[in-house]
């Protein structure tokens, strides 16, 4: 029986509880909140009152006899937890984003080569039907070789999603705004098919929430992925002061024709046909908030898989580098007003 912890007993740490109940030969064993009455809600929940409860990590680790943790808590405490499980062996299956800073994704690295344990990313739109389908349509060829992108992440955020949070939208605490939380997904499925970039330009700005964050709720960023007279580039764009929460948008054009992920569908063509060829995922049942993708549990159960056959896990570190650093560039290019 692989044992497991969760730390962080919010909205997010039910998604996970929810996946992690429903694989075989895996039992939620402890749950650690600094709120020590949302853990103790949160193990009746999804144990019936039999997984401990603790107010933090240290005493968990210390307590219990665990092989994986899943780490639900603020951005600025994922590496911080991830090491310190780590070190004692166990496996670490961690909420986005991988870090904050350049110097703890460093870090993180170097804990999870010295260690037993495995690190996995939740990175979980990778797992998603129109995900798959858009890779399946690339691979088939028939709309040529991809030559740039486009992606749009138009959602709402009020005041209160960060002054209620105690941690949101502060640049210490969350390491950013509207890129590193509401749409690294995005940037990372953007970067599955485009690849690397070799040159980034972005901006960023605060319009609707002045005086209530200290981060950025829209950016903008330019990039090109190879050199030369007609290079491969992208737009992405992302904001929080849109009027709901919009399905999300990613268009690849290719050679011979364009195709685009929005929302649960799935529409290309080629340029030679008039209509685009619509296709739409399967009915699902999506734990937490349908705009964070579909792929949770199928993700979380990869990692399982992953762990009991000694397999390569997907969304492992090195998996997510480029999406950390061209991240990472985009808020350089912002902040610094240079390319």
């Amino acid at each position: 029986m692989v044992r497991v912890g969760v730390i962080g007993c919010g909205n997010i740490g039910r998604v996970h509880a929810m996946s992690v109940t429903g694989v075989e030969g895996v039992c939620l064993c402890a749950v650690a909140d600094i709120k020590r009455e949302r853990a103790k809600e949160f193990s009746d929940c999804f144990t019936g009152g039999k997984a401990a409860v603790y107010g933090a990590l240290k005493d968990m680790l210390e307590m219990e006899e665990l092989d994986v943790i899943h780490i639900c808590t603020p951005h600025n405490c994922h590496v911080p937890m991830a090491v310190m499980g780590l070190k004692k062996g166990i496996s670490v299956f961690m909420e986005k984003p991988p870090a904050i800073t350049r110097a703890q994704f460093e870090e993180l690295l170097a804990a999870e080569k010295e260690s037993r344990g495995r690190l996995g990313i939740c990175f979980q739109n990778r797992y998603n039907e129109t995900t798959k389908k858009v890779s399946q349509i690339l691979k088939e060829g028939t709309l040529g070789r991809v030559k740039g992108g486009r992606a749009f992440v138009t959602w709402n955020r009020c005041p209160a999603y960060y002054t209620e949070s105690g941690w949101r939208g502060g640049l210490h605490t969350e390491g950013g705004g509207v890129l590193i939380n509401q749409s690294i997904h995005t940037l990372d499925l953007l970067l599955h098919w485009l690849g690397k970039p070799v040159r980034t330009e972005a901006a960023m700005s605060n319009h609707h929430l002045k005086g209530v964050i200290g981060v950025e709720d829209t950016v903008e960023a330019y990039m090109e992925f190879t050199e030369g007279e007609d290079p491969v580039r992208a737009s992405f764009y992302a904001t929080t002061a849109y009027g709901y929460d919009a399905p999300v948008l990613l268009e690849l054009v290719c050679e011979k024709g364009v195709v685009r992920l929005e929302g649960n569908s799935v529409f290309y063509r080629t340029w030679e046909q008039e209509d685009f060829i619509c296709w739409k995922a399967a009915g699902t049942t999506v734990p937490g908030k349908t705009y964070w993708g579909c792929g949770h549990e199928a993700c979380i159960r990869d990692f399982y898989k992953c762990l009991a056959d000694k397999t390569a896990y997907r969304n492992d570190l090195p998996s997510v580098e480029n999406t950390f650093y061209t991240m990472m560039d985009i808020y350089d290019s912002a902040r610094n007003k240079e390319r």
